[in-house]
């Protein structure tokens, strides 16, 4: 069940100790004890005429102990897996409030203005960004004019929208008179943290919650 961390999370809680590695030192200490009952069983039903040579014994418990160092090492490295996801986490709780700019082209209304950014490649002579309803409606124009190659940010008075749904932005660059391929990005507010397994996610302020490595930056 997904973990959330927002601002009045105890910090205590995504820190506490699990019994992961008891629970493993237990389950190797139970396979060492099987193995020696059924050494033991076999050495006392081994044929006296042809008994048992040493170095097939010393193979078969050198082959148990590396089974059981591997799973202790295992379960090791799942319990240290968990308790990073949350440290970082509880580390991340500092972000909540922060914008991110995220791949994509849907605005996030706050406050009546709706902001985001284009990554150009080179550039451009001329940047226009078309604001679309819902249903793909131009409903506004911001004219950028002539932008440098780079992340160029951009902002939308969204004070008079009236469209039920976040708008989006379709971006029009050229070269000349040549078209420019862009990036668009997003941006939305952090309102909190949350952890599923060792993956971390962020819940944003328009829209759903999105993974931590979709992040392009912070702001």
């Amino acid at each position: 069940m997904p973990t959330a961390v927002n601002s009045a999370t105890n910090a205590a809680s995504l820190t506490g100790a699990t019994p992961t590695a008891k629970t493993a030192l237990s389950d190797a200490n139970a396979s060492q004890d099987r193995f020696l009952k059924l050494l033991v069983a076999q050495l006392n039903n081994q044929d006296p005429m042809n008994p048992m040579d040493n170095a097939q014994m010393t193979s078969q418990m050198a082959q148990i102990n590396t089974v059981t160092g591997i799973q202790q090492l295992n379960e090791t490295m799942k319990s240290m897996g968990g308790q990073f996801a949350s440290m970082q986490a509880l580390q991340s709780a500092s972000l909540i409030g922060r914008d991110i700019l995220l791949e994509g082209n849907t605005l996030s209304i706050n406050a009546g203005t709706a902001r985001g950014a284009i990554d150009l490649p080179a550039d451009a002579t001329s940047v226009k960004i078309d604001i679309l309803s819902p249903g793909g409606q131009v409903v506004d124009t911001v004219n950028l004019g002539p932008k440098s190659a780079g992340r160029q940010p951009f902002e939308w008075d969204a004070s008079a929208y009236t469209y039920g749904g976040n708008p989006s932005y379709k971006v029009t660059a050229t070269q000349g008179d040549r078209p420019m391929p862009t990036t668009s990005l997003t941006r939305d507010t952090i309102t909190s943290i949350g952890t599923s397994g060792d993956s971390m996610s962020v819940q944003l302020k328009g829209r759903d919650a999105v993974a931590y490595e979709a992040i392009q930056a912070f702001l």
